[in-house]
């Protein structure tokens, strides 16, 4: 460490101590962090030593039963980390280059289940050198340094990125099961669905925008300002709303381009057709700025944005694709 006697040096640090500086950083406990290395206690404790003599100044504190981050650590964390993470996305497309072709899609699992995968198989028969890579999250990926190649998303447009292709549209609309239809009760109004369980997302009041998934505006705009149906049903995914109604467990307020499918085979059916609630929110394709030349991702995008043309023409959207602004 730094002593008033002790010069600083000048000659840039080494590199090869620095995951465990990070590990260190991410536990704030070096037996946490060995573990995660796969090294000795004593290991990690010995590259942090080496790492903090040539930065000249201590990384961390050492307390009895604990380990704080100094300031300079802290100060260090921050340059470090996405360095890191680029070191190893250039790795992985590396990698990637060298070995087989691939697609990396983040996307949210109902969009996924619903919407993506069932038309997977079309795109596969025709790039059957081409592996396709999932991953199903809400959580937004940074496409500058993850391994992700493109991020399907599901926003307003004026919370998507400057560079996204707008895909379709939305609107809202009741739906049920053809045989709870036939359970005897009538669905000829808005009126009428008090007589049925109605099911929606549970969530949706606590989420900004995500209100138009509700009920509630949807009876409001029918004119229905105070209803009660037979009884609620709440779910947190757009999935398992779909999964109760076609069990006919009761009337989902449901996204159309999620169960365009289903209402087109018979699966569904649209209850009050002429009740669409038009939403502002809209379904996105983003790319990662670095795999915009390369022939799979271009192959993908390209089968994405026709699949996608589809669905606008099922919704009887304009057959046009829209940036956000």
């Amino acid at each position: 460490m730094q002593t008033p006697h002790t010069p600083l040096r000048t000659r840039p640090i080494a590199a090869g101590h620095l995951r465990a500086f990070v590990a260190v950083a991410r536990h704030l406990n070096f037996r946490a962090a060995a573990e995660e290395l796969a090294l000795t206690q004593s290991a990690v404790s010995r590259q942090i030593q080496a790492l903090e003599d040539e930065v000249g100044v201590a990384l961390f504190l050492r307390h009895t039963r604990a380990v704080e981050m100094s300031a300079a650590g802290a100060q260090l964390l921050r340059a470090v980390t996405p360095a890191l993470e680029r070191v190893d996305a250039a790795v992985r497309t590396i990698r990637q280059s060298a070995g087989r072709k691939s697609v990396s899609i983040s996307t949210w699992a109902s969009f996924a289940s619903m919407w993506l995968i069932p038309r997977l198989e079309a795109f596969q028969s025709e790039h059957p050198d081409i592996d396709i890579r999932i991953d199903a999250t809400d959580t937004s990926v940074d496409l500058d340094t993850s391994d992700v190649d493109l991020a399907l998303r599901y926003c307003i447009p004026g919370k998507a990125p400057a560079h996204a292709q707008r895909l379709f549209g939305e609107q809202l609309t009741p739906v049920a099961s053809p045989w709870l239809l036939k359970s005897g009760a009538r669905l000829r109004s808005a009126k009428d669905l008090a007589q049925f369980a109605l099911v929606e997302a549970g969530d949706a009041h606590r989420t900004q925008h995500m209100e138009w998934l509700t009920w509630q505006r949807w009876l409001t705009a029918q004119g229905l300002h105070r209803f009660e149906p037979k009884r609620w049903l709440y779910f947190n995914y757009a999935h398992q709303i779909a999964q109760a109604a076609l069990t006919g467990q009761g009337v989902a307020l449901a996204r159309m381009p999620l169960v365009a499918d289903s209402l087109a085979n018979g699966d569904l059916v649209e209850v009050l057709p002429g009740t669409r609630l038009d939403s502002p929110l809209a379904y996105w394709l983003i790319v990662g700025p670095r795999n915009d030349n390369r022939p799979e991702i271009k192959a993908f995008c390209d089968w994405l944005l026709a699949q996608a043309q589809l669905t606008r023409q099922t919704l009887g959207e304009a057959d046009r694709v829209n940036g956000p602004g």
